[in-house]
């Protein structure tokens, strides 16, 4: 029922992101944030076959934005890894007490 907001819902935000092989695969934003304390922007992408479904495939990504170009980095620095999914969860865990 959440999904009826009829006008009210914006559409979804796709990206394609090449993989290994790269072949460009579709993605759904979830989320974008910035880190207390910090430049860096994140957002948080699932695979569009599964963003209706429930899924524990989510991923993170430092992002910067120049004019309509898109760069995104791998998060591979634990510390940061664990600021981005501490703010994550901070941020659903929100969003889903404003649900209720």
């Amino acid at each position: 029922m959440a999904n009826e907001h009829i006008g009210m819902e914006e559409e979804p935000e796709i990206i394609y992101i090449p993989d290994d092989e790269g072949n460009e695969e579709e993605f759904e934003v979830i989320m974008k944030f910035e880190v207390d304390n910090s430049d860096a922007r994140y957002m948080m992408v699932v695979p569009r076959e599964s963003a209706d479904e429930e899924t524990d495939e989510v991923y993170a990504f430092r992002y910067e934005e120049d004019g309509d170009d898109l760069k995104l980095f791998m998060i591979e620095d634990d510390e940061e890894w664990a600021i981005v999914e501490e703010t994550f969860n901070t941020l659903v865990e929100e969003l889903d007490g404003r649900d209720e």
